[in-house]
């Protein structure tokens, strides 16, 4: 018989439990912090681990090997957060997963009574982050947009997320009423002194977590996909040594950000990673392996969300 949706969730819960407290050697108060319940619903998940068998002299279970990756991942780029989902060999492409771990730790940041400010990029593994959050009524939160809304051609653009995801929280959010790139430095200096840009810059610099897609920029580069950078800016970057972008930052293969090229008329929020922030990606497939890599080693993102194929070739190429 087909387990339904809230069975999986609930074994795949007493399968991470069950891989902290027996091979990750965690009490049961480490593993309630972790998986963000109490320590009662903790003990329950170890006790469902060993009834459904999940373990025996090892977890029986595909989530962990995930969780093996993760900690790899984690010890090799001094991660705050790891998060590795199965990969689907029907559909390597899919963001399904690797979005419903992202919409996980929004609404674990979204459920505390602290209020928060949560700093959000675009684009399509953003998009099915925040689709995948249930309704709820956040209104002590603050959302922030890393990244302009702005097409090339000046209508909204497509993958901008920080208005879908206000809709579900009810929490005050601020985009960013800019395009992504503008025609010349001079013209983002100016832009960028306007009040209501320079709060919604401000305000991203004191977020509690940043959440961001990796793209890469080779031939297939989605900033000239859709239409936000043009090929021959394309190849000026890669000329310059650029390997991938965040929020519309350019980086070479040592996670460095360029000096040059679209990065002086960029509008996003500058790139940094403080100890008080969690900076989060999330991304998969073949094609970001080398972006994420660099991004990682760069120090860039003290947080991932991937799936098992992309974790196992960070981890080789490291």
């Amino acid at each position: 018989m087909e387990l339904s949706d809230s069975e999986k969730l609930r074994l795949d819960n007493a399968a991470r439990a069950g891989w902290l407290y027996f091979i990750a050697g965690k009490t049961q108060d480490e593993i309630a912090r972790v998986l963000n319940v109490s320590r009662p619903t903790a003990q329950r998940l170890v006790s469902l681990c060993l009834a459904e068998r999940l373990i025996t002299f090892r977890l029986e279970h595909p989530i962990a090997a995930c969780m093996e990756l993760a900690t790899r991942l984690t010890n090799t780029f001094e991660l705050r957060l790891c998060e590795v989902v199965p990969s689907d060999p029907a559909s390597p492409a899919s963001t399904a997963g690797i979005a419903e771990r992202a919409a996980a730790v929004l609404e674990s940041i979204l459920r505390r009574k602290k209020p928060a400010i949560i700093g959000i990029g675009t684009g399509r593994a953003m998009r099915a982050s925040v689709e995948q959050l249930p309704s709820m009524d956040c209104p002590n939160h603050q959302l922030v947009s890393l990244v302009g809304n702005i097409s090339p051609d000046g209508s909204a653009s497509l993958f901008d997320t920080i208005g879908r995801f206000a809709d579900l929280t009810k929490a005050r959010h601020y985009p960013m009423p800019l395009p992504v790139f503008v025609s010349s430095k001079a013209e983002r200096a100016q832009l960028l002194k306007i009040n209501s840009v320079m709060r919604v810059h401000a305000m991203a610099e004191q977020a509690d977590l940043r959440l961001v897609g990796v793209g890469q920029l080779d031939q297939g580069a989605q900033l000239h996909v859709d239409g936000f950078i043009s090929r021959e800016e394309l190849l000026e970057l890669m000329r310059l040594g650029a390997v991938g972008e965040l929020t519309g930052w350019a980086f070479d293969a040592q996670g460095q950000i360029i000096d040059g090229g679209t990065n002086l008329r960029v509008t996003s929020v500058p790139h940094c990673v403080s100890d008080t922030m969690l900076t989060v990606g999330a991304a998969l497939g073949p094609s970001k392996v080398v972006a994420m890599r660099a991004a990682l080693k760069g120090r860039m993102l003290n947080g991932l969300i991937t799936d098992e194929a992309t974790a196992r070739a960070l981890l080789a190429a490291s």
